[in-house]
């Protein structure tokens, strides 16, 4: 039956080429649109080098103190003293990662500037992000205490100051008029990546405003890394107790709050939550919205184009309800016609993605990322063709079971 469906289909759309093309355009462009966004949402949310574990991580980006007495807020990231004194203690986690935000700093090399963006990290960032090392090593934490002028560049940073491919470990780099020996080389990291991108990596007691800084906010973030999934309930428990139990560091401030969340909650919350609110249900909704006008026009186009295709059918449509065919059997004709309409242009939108995100890549419009057509991505893109093929085949095809016999075969 599905093959005579198919057989059938494929002699309708070579009927009426400019029609199939148009059809076919309009499903493999807006197909391509689609799995391009997508790909690059779950290259955002999904694990990836050198944050590998997020099945396993916690993600705490913002503290919020509060005065209601007067209306006073501070809400921003934490210091490295909050961080180290009442998170980096916890118990239940394998390993507690603490690391600043990037901040530029520019040097220059055959007269030419280059901003290098530097990440101050613990000890215990090493454990969680899992890089690639081409050269050298990580920075030990006696190191760190020393306070020792080392760092661990990315390969591009290598490649732009020392050359392409030129060993740089013990070599030393100056930026922003101060030099540091190089110990390690990385591979690069995406610029998406939001808890772990650097150009160089250096301990955080380099940096001498945080060392001043005993306060609670600050510049730095946190990552929590259990020992298995399973630990994930017991580490967030712990961590919102200790919350509880903070003293107030200001006059006036009564109310402290911190959130740590896994990475789309604590992403969604940066890009669209407020104070409490992690933002996942705008996401959703404003995607949802999204698609759903995005895909409203090609398919009302191709609910045209298929009511066009059925009147010119009229005769055959006839013929065959005149010889016993229920309007069911017609409805799954054609809707299985559609589908396959839609699957065939789905495959031109893929090979069109493809080519898309090969030249995204190549283009390198985004630091050191990497887009891929991986199985989710393919899978959802297959869900999204039949959908497709369903919801602008379903109307047509009702208009043609209530075609009366007399009226299609006049057309014969």
């Amino acid at each position: 039956m599905l093959t005579n469906y198919f057989k059938i289909a494929i002699a309708v759309l070579k009927r009426r080429k400019f029609f199939t093309f148009i059809s076919l355009f309009g499903i493999s462009f807006s197909l391509t649109i689609l799995m391009v966004l997508t790909s690059v949402s779950d290259h955002l949310v999904s694990s990836s080098y050198p944050d590998v574990n997020r099945d396993r991580n916690l993600y705490s980006l913002q503290l919020m103190l509060s005065a209601p007495a007067r209306q006073g807020q501070n809400t921003g990231p934490y210091s490295y003293h909050f961080l180290q004194t009442y998170v980096a203690p916890m118990k239940t986690p394998e390993a507690v990662a603490i690391s600043s935000f990037f901040s530029p700093s520019n040097t220059y090399v055959n007269n030419r500037k280059l901003v290098i963006n530097i990440k101050y990290t613990n000890a215990g960032f090493w454990q969680v992000m899992q890089f690639n090392f081409l050269e050298g090593k990580v920075y030990s934490q006696a190191q760190i205490d020393a306070g020792e002028r080392v760092a661990v560049i990315t390969e591009s940073t290598r490649d732009k100051y020392f050359g392409k491919g030129v060993p740089a470990v013990g070599k030393m780099l100056e930026t922003d008029n101060q030099q540091y020996r190089v110990i390690g080389v990385v591979k690069s990291v995406p610029v998406t990546q939001l808890f772990a991108y650097g150009d160089m990596y250096m301990p955080w007691t380099l940096s001498r405003q945080e060392q001043e800084n005993k306060g609670y906010n600050g510049t730095y973030l946190a990552v929590m890394m259990a020992r298995s999934k399973s630990d994930i309930p017991a580490m967030k428990a712990e961590f919102e107790n200790i919350m509880t139990r903070v003293p107030m560091p200001y006059k006036d401030f009564t109310e402290l709050k911190a959130f740590t969340q896994s990475y789309l909650p604590t992403f969604t919350r940066l890009l669209l939550g407020r104070d409490e609110t992690d933002g996942t249900a705008k996401l959703y909704t404003s995607m949802g919205i999204f698609l759903l006008f995005f895909l409203l026009l090609p398919t009302l186009n191709l609910v045209n184009l298929n009511l066009s295709r059925i009147l010119e059918r009229a005769s055959e449509i006839g013929v065959r309800k005149a010889f016993g065919a229920s309007s069911g059997t017609l409805v799954v004709q054609f809707i299985v016609e559609n589908i396959i309409l839609t699957l065939i242009g789905g495959l031109i939108g893929i090979v069109l993605s493809l080519i898309v995100i090969a030249l995204i890549n190549q283009a390198e419009l985004f630091s050191h990322v990497f887009l891929t057509l991986n199985y989710t991505v393919l899978g959802i893109s297959l869900v999204i063709c039949i959908l497709f093929g369903c919801i602008s085949g379903v109307y047509p095809a009702w208009r043609m079971s209530r075609m009366q016999i007399s009226k299609a075969l006049k057309t014969v």
